[in-house]
């Protein structure tokens, strides 16, 4: 291992000698599945103690010169790129501080070369790679005006790690921003990467500055890239990094760009929203304190019709909560209003009341729904701020609001199978047919479903219904065909794969030889179950199956995701009726049905 001084010794020779090598990323155009440039990388000599760039920017820091590598790597990157001879863009990490020198001269060190190179100034893109924050961004301001004035690009690396700002965007108004690659691995998977992505997009698209994600490294990143409207890609799915790169993009890549599926985008958990808190059911109501006498309460609740309970509290801080009905009926019960009226109403109050802080979410309240003692639903809850009272709520309110969030909640994602309910479907379709691809639509619904549940009970419905799902989600591609819950025992997919078709044979098929296992011997032995129809009249129902009503659409067959759902759930109602248990919709009836829904 080389000491630091031979490791000085070795950068001056590495500079002096103008022996730093490059490579050279491609970075795609994502609408033209084409080549749009390169970034240029240093590396040291091969075999060299100082070939990784990591090396050379810690020794050259040690040393004190780190701009004399800045400016050795940009002109000689220039250089190397001209001897390639590749067409496009070519992409240069510099600091602020560089590109504040190569405009001293009015760019005239930086487009010498680039002249000798037999490049213009229009294909130089200068990115802004800051590792310390940018303190004199009016320099810098001046620096760029001079040299876009001759063509040359700014370009913001890295954006969002929290070095490259917004105000930095806004403040230089580059031509181009790269995206930190933080946000684009594992996107596919990840619902709030996406959402930052497609708000940068917005941004980008508000400050007319094309964006570019880096770090791409695989082909369902770069799918969701593609189909969220990103403009640029790089990484190592693009192209790695090499001397003499090619100028057209792989293959595998061009088929990602140009491919008219659509990805399969994962759902977002929904945040808790303003008004879905505790103080969404808060009232105001009077607070009484303790020694108050029972019969001036007692006018509180004559004066109040509407008021449930009363709040005990010392000073602010609450004690108790006095309900309406249980005091009044305990008062005025002969000689009671005699021995009680001047008796304090702590007499009367539950002293352990629940209370919620005004900010806290609904769901933590989930306990009171669910726990033995009722006697917080009648009674109602006391809200509080900072610890302090400020009103009340009733268990009813409680009750409605909590329901309306689960109904909410389940139309986003079903809480049985955790699969994504009727708004990500619909929004789904749209893209798809926004996208003009062409998919299959499959509606999947258990037959004589609630006579079994009737039957077994809600656990082993439940039991049937997550094993539907299991089965419908093992025969879908999770990159192609969107599976959807969209309530009780009904699935929809919208397929892209190719072999749509036998996937839905193959879903009915082992369905219907799994859900025997979930009844009992006798029920298999007679082929069926008695259970009470709609009507509520005893009936003899065959085994629970599935049914699965096909329909195929085509770009322009449609104009909107309900006359699809209809099409579809009209292909299901025929397929529960036909021995298959598969109905195929033809395009005669695909179009009958979306004439009669227009």
């Amino acid at each position: 291992m080389l000491s630091k001084s031979d490791l000085f010794v070795l950068f001056d020779a590495l500079l002096e000698t103008h022996a730093l090598e490059y490579e050279f990323q491609p970075i795609a155009d994502i609408g033209r599945a084409s080549v749009l440039g390169y970034e240029a990388l240093m590396r040291g000599p091969l075999g060299s103690a100082l070939r990784s760039p990591d090396d050379l920017l810690r020794v050259a820091k040690s040393a004190g010169r780190m701009a004399d590598l800045e400016r050795e790597a940009c002109l000689g990157a220039i250089s190397a790129f001209g001897r390639v001879g590749v067409p496009g863009k070519l992409f240069l990490n510099l600091s602020g501080s560089m590109i504040e020198h190569f405009a001293r001269d009015n760019g005239r060190q930086m487009l010498d070369r680039a002249q000798q190179a037999g490049l213009s100034p229009g294909r130089l893109v200068l990115e802004l790679t800051e590792h310390e924050r940018v303190e004199d961004v009016e320099g810098l301001q001046a620096a760029m005006k001079t040299l876009a004035a001759l063509g040359v690009t700014l370009a913001l690396d890295d954006f969002g790690d929290g070095r490259s700002s917004l105000r930095l965007w806004v403040q230089l108004k580059p031509q181009i921003v790269k995206l930190d690659k933080y946000f684009v691995r594992g996107l596919q998977g990840d619902s709030r990467k996406i959402e930052v992505i497609r708000s940068v997009l917005r941004l980008a698209e508000v400050l007319a500055t094309p964006l570019v994600a880096e770090g791409i490294e695989d082909a369902a990143e770069l799918a969701v890239l593609r189909d969220l409207g990103c403009h640029y890609a790089q990484g190592y799915c693009i192209g790695r990094p090499t001397a003499a790169p090619d100028v057209t993009l792989p293959d595998a890549v061009v088929n990602v760009l140009t491919s008219g599926k659509i990805s399969v985008l994962p759902a977002l958990a929904r945040p808790q929203r303003i008004g879905h808190s505790v103080d969404r059911l808060k009232v105001s109501a009077p607070a009484v304190e303790p020694q108050l006498a029972s019969s001036e309460l007692f006018r509180i609740f004559g004066a109040n019709p509407d008021l449930h309970a009363v709040a005990v509290v010392d000073g602010t801080v609450p004690l108790g909560l006095v309900n309406r009905r249980d005091f009044i009926e305990k008062y005025i019960q002969p000689f009671h209003r005699e021995l009680y009226s001047k008796r304090p109403v702590v007499q009367f109050m539950n002293a352990s009341p629940i209370c919620a802080e005004r900010s806290s979410p609904l769901d933590s309240l989930i306990n009171v729904l669910t726990g033995d003692d009722q006697r917080y639903l009648r009674d109602g809850i006391i809200v509080t701020e900072d610890g302090r009272y400020a009103g009340i709520a009733t268990g009813e309110s409680l009750v409605r609001a909590v329901t309306e969030l689960r109904i909410e909640a389940a139309r986003h994602a079903n809480p049985l199978t955790l699969l994504p309910g009727n708004i990500p479907l619909t929004e789904h379709i749209g893209r798809l047919l926004h996208a003009s691809v062409s998919f299959a639509a499959c509606y999947f619904d258990l037959n004589n479903f609630k006579p079994f549940n009737d039957l077994y009970g809600y656990w082993r419905g439940d039991e049937m219904i997550k094993l539907a799902a299991k089965i419908v989600a093992h025969h879908c591609n999770p990159t192609q065909d969107f599976v959807g819950h969209v309530g009780g025992d009904d699935f929809v997919v919208l397929f892209q794969s190719e072999n749509w078709a036998d996937r839905c044979e193959r879903i009915v098929e082992q369905f219907n030889c799994e859900a025997r296992s979930l009844f009992d011997p006798r029920e298999l032995q007679q082929g069926g179950f008695h259970s009470e129809d709609r009507r509520g009249f005893p009936s003899f129902f065959p085994l629970t199956t599935i049914a699965a009503g096909e329909v195929s659409v085509s770009p322009g067959q449609f104009r909107h995701p309900e006359e699809v759902a209809s099409a579809a759930a009209a292909a299901k109602k025929i397929a529960k009726l036909a021995p298959s248990g598969v109905h195929r919709a033809c395009l005669a009836k695909v179009i009958a049905l979306r004439e009669a829904t227009a």
